[in-house]
């Protein structure tokens, strides 16, 4: 029995090891979590004046305590008026990550801002940074060690014997930035694509008195696309890539997006993504005039999937657009989209 469990010093290490081997905080949907993926997309919003939105991810629902991530965040164009073919946005994002039995708990805000330049009539150049706070905690209380075991079961009121976290807590300043450019020529076509790097400053992030570990830079590329084919569909193809210390992350696919009633106050998504050597993504949505909703499910296609008993990954974003002049009482003057649409 006990040759198959974990103890809780082992399961410590290995989430400790977490950030010098594998990915950061992720959702499958990328393109619904713009502040995350480029610090260079805030206020970089083609259809609207500024926008709010929420991710929810939940995976390895098998195990005890399955993985859970969130993120509430918004941003908004400000100086149209006062710049000449340009404007500034801002931004906030706060991120909440739960793993594992040892409640090991990820909370980040941060703050971004970015410049947007029209170049010509048909094309804009984007660069942004955000700066932030991330704190990681683990709840000691939640785990069992070797010397708590009695020989028939686990006393969690027995000494652990460890004292290998000096403090549970762990906090750190953080820094990302990032460009993109978009490319619109008609308005039946729309290509972006952007490269960011996060973690610029390396921040330290231990739990150890003496320890060193340093999270590692993260870079990250994105290709999206917009084809409007007639009135009653849109084809909007997404790449996504994605390299931190020795860990690679490679997503492409697509959706498409059909007005149901005619007049573009409905739409509904569907399409497929696939996450290279691990998942197969199914995807469907509804947008409902400025409020779009997207689920996605993430099916394991690696060998990963005899551990997670074929349970994979459900995720959802909820978003929604606004216009500054709707508060005013005229919403016939909204500007001219960037992206096709219905």
């Amino acid at each position: 029995m006990m040759c198959k469990r974990i103890t809780g010093a082992a399961l410590i290490l290995l989430l400790l090891q977490v950030t010098a081997v594998a990915q950061d905080l992720h959702f499958s949907q990328f393109m619904n979590s713009p502040l995350t993926t480029n610090p260079a997309n805030t206020g970089f919003i083609p259809e609207a004046d500024y926008r709010i939105g929420g991710n929810f991810r939940n995976q390895w629902t098998s195990i005890p305590v399955p993985y859970r991530t969130a993120s509430v965040w918004g941003d908004a164009q400000i100086f149209r008026n006062s710049i000449e073919n340009g404007w500034v946005g801002v931004g906030a994002v706060l991120l909440n990550d739960v793993a594992g039995r040892g409640n090991l708990r990820s909370n980040k805000v941060y703050a971004s801002v970015a410049y947007h330049q029209m170049i010509g009539l048909s094309s804009l150049l984007s660069a942004g940074f955000n700066a932030g706070y991330a704190n990681k905690r683990i709840d000691i209380t939640k785990l069992t060690f070797d010397n708590q075991w009695n020989g028939k079961f686990f006393d969690a009121g027995a000494p652990t014997g460890e004292s290998i976290i000096a403090n549970p807590n762990t906090s750190y300043f953080d820094l990302q930035v990032g460009m993109n450019y978009a490319y619109f020529p008609t308005e039946n076509t729309y290509i972006n694509a952007g490269v960011s790097v996060h973690h610029i400053n390396k921040p330290k992030e231990t739990f150890f008195s003496n320890g060193t570990n340093e999270v590692p830079r993260r870079y990250i590329g994105f290709l999206n696309g917009s084809f409007k084919v007639n009135d009653d569909w849109i084809v909007n193809p997404n790449a996504y890539f994605s390299s931190q210390a020795k860990a690679n992350e490679l997503v492409f696919g697509g959706n498409l997006a059909h007005n149901v009633l005619g007049d573009g106050s409905v739409v509904v998504f569907g399409g497929a993504y696939y996450r290279w050597k691990d998942a197969a993504v199914a995807m469907v949505g509804l947008e409902w005039k400025d409020i779009r909703f997207t689920f996605t499910y993430d099916a394991t296609t690696s060998n990963l999937a005899r551990f997670n008993n074929a349970n994979g990954a459900y995720e959802f974003s909820l978003i929604k657009n606004g216009y500054y002049n709707e508060y005013f009482g005229d919403k016939s003057q909204r500007r001219q989209s960037m992206c096709p649409r219905f």
